[in-house]
């Protein structure tokens, strides 16, 4: 019989190094199977405590297979078109992040600034209401804030966590309906909207459009991995 060779294992290449980003700067993570939690430098200890306890992610079905985000290869008749379907890919995108969530998770709150997934989705359906319909269709456009309550989300009266992502889908045909109309290098109307400033082009509005849902899906994306586990692109 050989005898058994005694030593150390060697780890494979890669595995459980601390990696370093950009400068240098150290960036932790949490390690399976250990009873603490590893938080990257500037994170409060109180925050990163009230993530654990918010209870553990629930399963929820995976989401199907969302749109196709353009590419900038992709042909568009005109700069308004490009526009229109990149703010319709986020659209949808937040729409099909909303599905996916449980339905008791749409109307909570998982983060310390208190804002639910349903409050989002209604503060973008008023976003393109604000900068469409008011800036070039309606000047005196009735309740334009209608999504802020003493500077905070809030929901309307009676509308439900169904009734906020229809709404956001309506107010999409809307804006594209408004887009198309106006035609390419259109100005918008003078109201409110622009706060005594020249009216914006339907292009840079639609610029603009674009950040406002790219930076929220970013938003939906930490809610959606908190509440279920499913990570964002």
């Amino acid at each position: 019989m050989r005898p058994r060779t005694v030593g150390r294992r060697l780890r494979a290449p890669g595995r459980g190094h601390r990696r370093h980003g950009a400068g240098g700067a150290r960036r932790e993570r949490a390690e399976p199977g250990r009873g603490r939690v590893l938080r990257a430098p500037g994170v409060r200890p109180d925050r990163a405590l009230r993530a654990r306890r918010s209870g553990p992610a629930v399963p929820a079905a995976a989401p199907a297979p969302g749109p196709r985000l353009p590419e900038p290869s992709d042909p568009a008749p005109s700069t308004t078109a490009l526009l229109l379907g990149y703010v319709d890919f986020y659209r949808d995108r937040v729409l099909d992040k909303y599905a996916a969530l449980p339905e008791p998770e749409r109307t909570a709150s998982r983060l310390p600034s208190g804002w639910s997934p349903a409050e989002l989705l209604h503060h973008l359906r008023c976003m393109e209401r604000r900068w469409l319909e008011w800036g070039f269709v309606d000047a005196d456009l009735p309740d334009p804030w209608a999504d802020h309550v003493d500077g905070l989300w809030a929901l309307p009266s009676g509308d439900g966590a169904d009734d906020v992502a229809a709404a956001l889908a309506a107010q999409g045909r809307r804006t594209r309906e408004i887009a198309e109309s106006v035609g390419p290098g259109a100005a918008g109307v003078p109201s409110g909207r622009w706060a005594g400033a020249p009216p914006a082009t339907i292009e840079r509005t639609l610029l603009h459009v674009v950040q406002e849902y790219a930076r929220h899906l970013g938003h939906l994306d930490v809610v959606v991995e908190l509440a279920t586990g499913s990570t964002g692109e």
